[in-house]
């Protein structure tokens, strides 16, 4: 156990020393990038090493892993993002466990996540996930599908939406991953003076291990971070 702390502590260090720096190279400051540890890989041990070594925000990309992790770890200080695909039979269950569902992808769950929000009495923090890079096995609204979305979400008073998500080409490599970033920042600035007052597109969720730093210069607020948290542990 000590190993797997000074590993996972060292792994975090270096993570962050490497986003302080894009920060700095995109003008803006390491607290403006916000990190999101995804856990997908590993179990409880090296999550309660990393809440020990000080992070607090983790993602899941499947809403059954989230729930058992959640209920596992119920007595750490965790807010749990679901970053991957939500079908909308596990909206109820998975509502109450997320501080942010980062992966909104169609008309219909915004308005099942709005229905389900307004029955439980709560608020729900979201991110409109767009399929920057055009892939068609990626889900995702197609970037001209966001604009017509705003005066719906404009009526959703359950649904706080905060932002854009994306993730970069499977292909192409860092200059590949850039565009993709380039245009979900530019597709945010544009649709940004057209937002009703409750809509905020404040949040650019992109970027993971491999491509991080490529995201920050392009304008992320948020990276999602999982294998590079975990580098050198056994298993």
């Amino acid at each position: 156990m000590p190993d797997l702390v000074q590993t996972i502590r060292a792994n975090l260090a270096e993570v962050r020393d490497r986003i302080a720096e894009a920060a700095r190279r995109s003008g803006r400051t390491p607290e403006q990038i916000a990190l999101v540890a995804v856990t997908k890989f590993v179990g409880d041990a090296e999550i309660r090493a990393l809440v020990e070594a000080g992070c607090s925000t983790f993602g899941e990309s499947r809403p059954q892993h989230l729930w058992d992790k959640a209920a596992r770890l119920a007595d750490l200080p965790i807010r749990w993002h679901l970053i991957g695909h939500l079908q909308r039979n596990k909206v109820r269950r998975t509502l109450p466990l997320v501080a942010m569902i980062q992966s909104v992808d169609s008309l219909g769950l915004i308005r099942d996540l709005e229905r389900q929000a307004e029955e439980a009495g709560r608020r729900t923090a979201i991110l409109l996930e767009v399929n920057a890079s055009g892939e068609e096995a990626k889900h995702g609204f197609a970037p001209d599908a966001v604009r017509p979305l705003l005066p719906e979400l404009a009526g959703c008073g359950h649904l706080e939406v905060r932002g854009l998500m994306c993730m970069a080409s499977l292909e192409g490599g860092p200059d590949r991953a850039r565009r993709d970033f380039a245009s979900l920042r530019e597709l945010r600035d544009r649709l940004r003076g057209e937002c009703p007052d409750a809509v905020r597109l404040d949040e650019l969720s992109m970027g993971m291990s491999g491509d991080f730093e490529v995201a920050i210069e392009e304008g992320a607020t948020m990276v999602r971070i999982g294998s590079a948290l975990f580098e050198g542990l056994a298993g």
